[in-house]
Parts: structure tokens; sequence; C-alpha cells
């Protein structure tokens, strides 16, 4: 089984402007305000666990699901690159990442569940993501296999800035998250755009 670089490449900077780490960090810290370290600690690795949880069921299940309701792929394809879509041009004109979910966090709902797990990691643009990265017809089973390990890794990734939140919101502040969230979501636009165009071709069967 040989997994190419470019795939996982491709996946990596999927995930990580769907997953957004660096956005998250806005919302750790406000929803572990007032927390030890300890406690933050648990926090950490319990979002990180359920994120991860609610993303492992969507990459095996989720194509199954889609067939079980008979929904074509290229028609889920076509429809969530728009989702995709409109969840990037959102992160690049609207609220960004950071700025929405705090305001979540706001209002009560300050739990390592909700808004840390979901929406912030395992967010409906993170599900989407896993879904079209393991289509069976699309991708190989090394590829597949390659966006779980990329999977495991950024989620790796998000709960070691989490754990480090403090010192890295110091030093790029809440403007430096929100603008880091913009820019992914211009690289995370261009690729909804692309899976929009493969989605139509496959339905069209277009050569």
């Amino acid at each position: 089984m040989i997994i190419s670089i470019d795939e996982m490449i491709s996946s990596f900077v999927i995930l990580w402007a769907v997953i957004d780490p660096i956005g998250t960090l806005p919302v750790f810290i406000a929803v572990t305000k007032g927390y030890d370290e300890q406690e933050k600690r648990k926090i950490a690795s319990f979002s990180s666990l359920v994120a991860f949880g609610i993303l492992l069921f969507f990459l095996i299940v989720g194509e199954v699901l889609l067939r079980k309701m008979g929904v074509p792929l290229a028609a889920f394809q076509i429809s969530g690159g728009i989702i995709l879509f409109l969840f990037a041009v959102n992160m690049i004109f609207g609220d960004s990442k950071p700025e929405e979910e705090i305001q979540l966090v706001r209002s009560g709902h300050e739990t390592a569940i909700f808004p840390l797990a979901i929406p912030s990691i395992a967010g409906p643009g993170a599900i989407l993501a896993v879904v079209l990265l393991t289509d069976n017809s699309r991708h190989s089973f090394s590829s597949q296999v390659a966006t779980f390990v990329v999977l495991v890794f950024v989620l790796f990734l998000n709960w070691i800035l989490m754990r480090l939140s403090n010192k890295i919101h110091k030093r790029i502040g809440s403007a430096g998250a929100i603008v880091i969230s913009k820019v992914m979501g211009l690289i995370l636009a261009s690729m909804a755009a692309n899976n929009i165009l493969i989605g139509i071709k496959e339905f069209f069967k277009i050569n």
C-alpha cells in the first residue's frame, strides 16, 4: 500500500482549514477561563477525544449513510462543496471562527463539548470534509488511510495548541487568530469550488 505525499498534503490543508486549530485558541481560552491548569488539560483532552469520535464516525460510515438514503455521491460532492464554500465565505467576510464561537461561550454553554468539540473542532465543515475525502469512488484505500492519519495528526496538533493556548494567544492575539482564520477561509473556498466542479463532472459523466 503506497500513500502519496501529495494526497497527504492535500488532506492536511483541507482538514487544517476546516478544523482551524488557530481559530480554536480564543474559543478554548474563553471556555477555560477561571480553570486551573489541570482542568484545562482535561478539557483539552476530552474535547479532542469527542471531536475525534465524531469525525471518525463520519469518516467510516458517512458514505454508507448516503448510499442508504439513496443520495448519489456526486450530488453530495456538489452540495458539500457549496456548503464548504459558504462556510469559507463566512470565514472571510463574516464573523471569523473565534469571534462567532466566543459568542456561544458568552451565552453560557461553557463545556468541553459545546462549543469546543462541537462546532469549534468537529464542525459541519470538518464533517463534510472527512466524508468527501473518503469517497470510495474517488479515493483509493491507501488515500483514505492517509486521510485518517492526517486527521489524527491535525487533531493532535489542535490538542497541543490548546495546551499552549495562553502562550500562543499572548504572541498573536485575537487579531492574529482572526487573520489566520480568514486566510484559511480563502484556501478552503478554492478547494470547495474544486469539489463542486468534480461533482458536476461526475454527475453529468463529463470526460
